[in-house]
Order: C-alpha cells, then sequence, then structure tokens
C-alpha cells in the first residue's frame, strides 16, 4: 500500500505550505536584516521546513542542529527530555530563531529554549510551521507562527510516526488503523 493510503485526510497541501513558509521567510528577512541570524533546528521534523525557509530568507544566515527526543518509539511525549546532538558552534552574542515543525505542549521548546538562552546569545525567538496550541502545557513565546492545526496526529512534510511519513509533500491525518502496525 502506498503511505498516502495511510493518510485520512490532507490538512495542508504542498502549495499551502510553500505561501505560508513564503510569507514566514519574508517577515524574517525584514526583522533580522543587518544581524548576524542563526537558525536552530530540531531534528529530524524540523528539516523540511528549515530547509525551504533558509532558501527564502534574503540575508546571510548560518544554520545548526540539535537532536532532541521527548517521544522515544511512543506518540506520547515522556515528559523526559534528552540532548542527542548538540549544536556545532557557539551562539554568544547571536540572534537565534528557533525553527520547529510543530509545538503542541511546549514542554521540549520549553527546554530548549532555556538551554540556548544560557548560552548568552543576543536574542532567542521562535518559528514554528505549525502550532498545536490545544495541548500547550507550558506557555510559548512564538514569534512567527504558520498554521494553528488541532489534536490530530500529523504527518508528512517533516512529521513522522516511527520514522516514517516524513517524505510527503503536505502535512496529513494519520488514520487511526495505522498506530502499532
Amino acid at each position: 500500500m502506498a503511505i498516502t493510503g495511510d493518510i485520512s485526510e490532507v490538512l495542508f497541501d504542498a502549495d499551502a505550505i510553500a505561501a505560508k513558509v513564503e510569507y514566514l521567510s519574508s517577515h524574517i528577512s525584514h526583522d533580522y536584516q543587518g544581524k548576524e541570524l542563526v537558525l536552530v533546528s530540531v531534528l529530524k521534523g524540523g528539516l523540511m521546513f528549515l530547509a525551504d525557509l533558509a532558501r527564502g530568507i534574503d540575508m546571510p544566515l548560518s544554520m545548526d542542529f540539535m537532536a532532541i527526543s521527548s517521544y522515544g518509539a511512543a506518540t506520547e511525549q515522556t515528559g523526559v527530555v534528552q540532548v542527542i546532538k548538540d549544536l556545532s558552534a557557539p551562539i554568544l552574542g547571536k540572534d537565534v530563531l528557533v525553527v520547529e515543525d510543530i509545538i503542541d505542549t511546549g514542554l521540549t521548546l520549553n527546554y530548549l529554549l532555556s538551554t540556548l538562552r544560557a548560552r548568552q546569545p543576543l536574542s532567542v525567538s521562535v518559528c514554528t510551521l505549525m502550532d498545536k496550541s490545544v495541548r500547550r502545557i507550558v506557555d510559548m513565546p512564538l514569534k512567527y507562527k504558520g498554521f494553528d492545526v488541532p489534536d490530530l496526529f500529523l504527518v508528512g512534510y517533516g512529521l513522522d510516526y516511527q520514522q516514517k511519513y516524513r517524505n510527503l509533500p503536505f502535512v496529513g491525518v494519520l488514520k487511526e488503523g495505522v498506530f502499532g502496525r
């Protein structure tokens, strides 16, 4: 079965995502012009969004990555955050924009922001493609936000279930019968 058969509904197609990324990158280009901007993405989910966003930002910038685990193999956050890969360069005195694919409870992002702020950047802000605020436990200041999303299990455009579906060019709802396969 093709992986698209595991999707019950497409929330955002490739065109809608591209338009939102263009809108966000335009605002970021304007706001950070003349500054030393570092985009920090959390692997692996944020990679697709980061790549498209960075291509749309019209100014010099650098990128770095962190890998953080709070899910393991489950579909629900465990509350335990583990840094698997840290930044490869210092961010002292730089403007940092954390680029996230989706934010739900805010627990992982809260931990990440605290970790980054301890490294004394000039500023730390957040850009997320999707905001699942209905699940928010920790209040998150989001400087740039693409879409508000419902409390459904989403895959595609970097979002996964058991490391699959990231390559879909759209964001869709995973069928309930797929869990546990």
